[in-house]
This record gives structure tokens, sequence and C-alpha cells, in this order.
């Protein structure tokens, strides 16, 4: 079996056919080079789309995930966008990725057969929820990540929350008073409510963080907040962000305020015993 990868004419870069498509392993793919790898690098210019394997549409690659064929023909997610050779663009959704399975997108993209691996749309779930991991830890070694209850209500208060974390095994009252807040804020500033990541449990936030649980975080407003949300967008695509099983879900999924009024809602100060447990 020829070794070239060969890939649909979407313009996507060119990179020497002949490296080895382990790029994944390489320390230019860690997280903490995501701030230089943005799609939109050069400031002031519009990022050319590419075109979707699935619909056959162009997008934005910032809402795609970039596939890689190795030599011997196996599809290869490319998470960190740092595999070398001509790449294939897909939409990055569940519903895409299995209908280009069933069609045979894969293989007509890369004019040749390939293997799609078993389970490819969970593991790409999984490479992206390490990525969105891998940056919240980054955020903390940067100083830009928040933990604790009161932290993070401080934080919503002073309207700098741009991204904003609760453990998928939290409670709810501890969750929904900062929730009260951050919404207050929003409508009094007239802007959204910020992303709420809440598909990680308190054990998996706490092992990037440092402890053994954390239930409520937040990330500052700003570059970082930024690139975190790109990711969360994608990863939305593959995982509930929001758990069903959430009794306060359809409050959670509010994403801009009732701005109908400008007026404060008065926030009751409360005591230890009202957090809920979470830390």
């Amino acid at each position: 079996m020829s070794t070239q990868t060969n890939i649909n004419p979407d313009g996507d870069s060119r990179i020497p056919e002949s490296e080895s498509l382990g790029a994944e392993n390489s320390p230019n793919n860690s997280p903490d080079n995501v701030l230089a790898d943005e799609p939109h690098a050069r400031r002031g210019h519009k990022p050319r789309e590419r075109k979707d394997i699935a619909s056959g549409e162009l997008r934005d690659p910032a809402d795609m995930l970039r596939l890689g064929f190795s030599p011997d023909g196996l599809v290869v997610a490319d998470i960190y966008g740092k595999l070398p050779g001509r790449g294939a663009w897909i939409d990055a959704t569940r519903a895409s990725v299995d209908k280009a399975i069933k069609t045979g997108a894969f293989s007509r993209a890369a004019k040749r057969k390939v293997i799609v691996p078993d389970n490819f749309a969970d593991t790409i779930e999984a490479g992206l929820s390490a990525r969105v991991l891998g940056l919240l830890g980054m955020a903390k070694r940067a100083g830009q990540l928040e933990s604790g209850f009161e932290n993070v209500r401080s934080c919503a208060r002073s309207g700098e929350i741009g991204v904003r974390i609760e453990a998928s095994d939290g409670q709810p009252d501890g969750r929904s008073k900062i929730r009260v807040v951050v919404k207050a804020i929003a409508k009094e500033l007239e802007v959204p409510m910020p992303t709420l990541i809440g598909c990680f449990d308190s054990t998996e936030l706490g092992q990037v963080i440092g402890r053994d649980n954390i239930v409520h975080a937040c990330v500052h407003k700003g570059k970082m907040a930024k690139a975190i949300t790109r990711e969360i967008d994608r990863l939305a695509g593959f995982r509930e962000l929001i758990p069903n099983e959430w009794p306060d879900r359809e409050h959670e999924n509010e994403k801009t305020p009732d701005i109908a009024s400008k007026t404060r809602p008065e926030i009751e100060p409360e005591t230890s015993s009202d957090i809920g447990g979470g830390i």
C-alpha cells in the first residue's frame, strides 16, 4: 500500500507527507501552546473556510475538527491540529461523524480506502474532553482560574467570569446561589451568561487543580477563557455540557438573561452551611 496521504482539495496547508503521524505526542501539542495556535492566528484576516466532508458545506474551521490519515489508512482525529500531511475537515458533531461513516465520506476524502476506528465519535469525545481539562490546568497555572464557592461567587459579583465550571456531582443549592449572582450581573451589564461546563465530576476537576475534588470554579475573562470556550463549543457536539439529571438544568441552559430591568436583585448573605458541601 502506498504511504502517500491523499486528501480532498480543501486548501489545507502543505506539510511533508513523509513525516510520521506521531505528532499528537509532540511537546508542541501541549495545551500550553493553545493561545498561539488559534484558528484566527493572523489578526485582521478572515479565517479560510474548510469543506465539511459530511455535508459538503463550507464552514469556519473553528467549528470543525481536522482529520489525518496514517500511511496504513487509519483515520485519526487531529485534536490539536498538529498532524502532518494534508487533512480533511468535518463539522465537530457526533451526528456529522456518524453520517460520514455511513456514507463513506472518509474514503472519498482520502481518495482511497481507509479504516475508521470502532467507536470513533467516542474517541473524539475523549480527546476533546482531555483537551478542555488540559486548558483548565493551564488556566490554573497562569493564575486565571478560581476555585471554591466564595472565590467563584466573588468573581461573579465583579463580573469577571469568562467560563463557569460546576462539578457534575455537585449539589444544586450551591450551584444555584452562584447562578443567581452571575445572572444578576449579566442582566445589569446586558451581556450573555458565561459559558458553563458541567460535564466533569469533582474528582476530574480536582485532578486538574491539584486537589481531591473541586465543585465550583471559574476562569477569568480574557484570552484564556476565549480559547477554552472554543474547545467547549467543539466538545458540545459530542457531549452534553449540562447533565440531564440536574434538576436545575433548565435554568442553567439560559444564555441571555431578561434585561428588561437593570435593577440588580438583592443577594442574600450566606453561611458555610448554605454552600452545599462543595469546595
